[in-house]
């Protein structure tokens, strides 16, 4: 096999390494379906920031949820987690925990009217 034939598909950076061989966020609010929204357009010129924040901030210039965030930046969800947590002791995000879920009775209900029509 020559130097020609070798291809790698794999990140130049892997991710352990983007977020310093940190494994968890400091905050414990990015829920999968949690909506993150930027409050700043940009952090270029800010220390220690590196281009998957800017990624970061750019795809929640609109809210998106924590999951989709991950999707969008190709990055495992561990490494979303902690990239916004430093983006949230930045201020440069705000977090909306997702409501809370409905309960069975109103499921139930809702089920039982959808099923009279």
């Amino acid at each position: 096999m020559s130097d020609s034939d070798w291809v790698d598909d794999g990140p130049l950076v892997r991710p352990y390494a983007l977020v310093r061989g940190r494994t968890r966020a400091r905050h414990d609010v990015f829920d999968l379906v949690a909506f993150v929204v930027a409050l700043v357009d940009t952090l270029q010129g800010w220390i220690h920031i590196e281009p998957e924040h800017t990624r970061l901030l750019i795809l929640c210039r609109k809210p998106v949820s924590v999951s989709e965030l991950s999707a969008g930046t190709n990055l495992p969800i561990g490494v979303v987690r902690v990239l916004l947590g430093d983006l949230l002791d930045m201020g440069a995000i705000r977090v909306r925990e997702p409501s809370e879920r409905p309960s069975p009775q109103l499921i139930r209900e809702v089920l039982t009217g959808l099923r009279a029509l």
